[in-house]
Parts: structure tokens; sequence; C-alpha cells
């Protein structure tokens, strides 16, 4: 199994990025002529958020790469040798990949909002319906399950401490969000809070 996954996590992890952030970038870009990637580098909590989340996005893969092509280099990451089993790797194998569908089904539903950060120049459409009357952040839910799932592959020190900087990361995000969202949409956004949950 070790083989398969160090030809295949690689080449899933860039299809990842490329389908769950460049790409839905794009069409809200060429659709509504508004760049969707909203952290810049003002120094504000939001934009030192973006920088971290760029930072573990970055860090998971060099993780995935050291396992792939760094051979004993990955002795450095410090595995958890009791964690080494197959049945933790399949697990994993189902939580990155159901993760990546959910995202990539909350992304559609979201349409033209889709946002990379909180874009305080356009007004959104706020989002109810579909996997968004199941979870408020189902993106941010798809982003944690897959490092969870990475670490359940890649059982190490570093996998394990970017699965918890991300839900920490996350948690932050979602709370200035929902400020914002409360500042944009008011009671419909204030309903749509009590009804459904954070994530889930």
């Amino acid at each position: 199994m070790t083989a398969f996954l160090k030809l295949y996590l690689p080449f899933f992890l860039l299809l990842y990025l490329l389908v769950v952030f460049v790409v839905p970038s794009l069409r809200v870009y060429r659709q509504t002529g508004i760049n969707p990637i909203t952290f810049g580098n003002t120094g504000s909590a939001h934009d030192y958020i973006g920088a971290l989340m760029k930072l573990v996005t970055a860090l998971l893969l060099v993780v995935v790469l050291v396992f792939s092509l760094g051979g004993h280099l990955y002795q450095w990451l410090v595995p958890v040798s009791y964690m080494e089993y197959d049945v933790l790797k399949y697990t994993g194998l189902f939580l990155i990949h159901a993760a990546f569908i959910w995202i990539v089904i909350a992304q559609q539903h979201m349409k033209q909002s889709w946002r990379i950060g909180i874009d305080e120049k356009n007004k959104t459409e706020l989002i109810t319906k579909g996997l968004f009357g199941i979870s408020r952040n189902p993106v941010f839910l798809g982003m944690i399950t897959s490092t969870m799932g990475i670490f359940l592959i890649l059982p190490n020190a570093l996998s394990f401490f970017l699965a918890a900087a991300t839900y920490i990361l996350i948690q932050i995000q979602v709370r200035l969000e929902e400020e914002h969202l409360l500042t944009q949409h008011g009671k419909a956004y204030t309903q749509y809070r009590q009804r459904v949950k954070r994530l889930i």
C-alpha cells in the first residue's frame, strides 16, 4: 500500500488544490469580474488568518512530498508508528475523497457567492439551501475532514499539528465571517444561524 500512496497522494493533493481553490475562483472571476480571493497583506486579523492558512496548505504539500520523494527524510517528521495500520489508512483515504466530493458540491451550491476570505466590497447572496441546509460552513467542514484524513494516512507529528492548526484557524475565520454575514444580511442570517449548526 505504501508504494501506491507514494504515487497517488501527490497527484490527489494537487488535483484537490486545483479543483477546490483554483477552478471555482476562476469561474467566479469569469462570470462576475470579481476577484474572489480577498485575503491581502494589511496586517488585519482576517489577512493574518489567510497567510497562516496558506502556510498550512504549503506544509501539507511538503508532508506528502517528503513521504513520496524524501526517503529517509520522512523520519524527520516523527512518524507515529503505532498508528501505521491499513485500516486507518483506508479510513483516511475515504475521508479525503468524501471531503473532496462534499466541497465540490458545496461550491456548486455557492455559485457566484464563492469567496476565499471575506469580501467587504461586494454583497454576496446568503446561501441556505443544499449542503448549506446541513452546515453553515460545508467547505470549511470538508477542509477540516481532509486534514484529518491526511493525518490518518500519514500519521506524524507535522500532519497532526497541521490538522489541529487547520481546525483552530478555521474556527477563528468562521467567527470573523459570521460577524460580516450578520452585518450584511441581518435578520435573515440570524434566523439561518439559529436553524443550522456552524459545522455539523
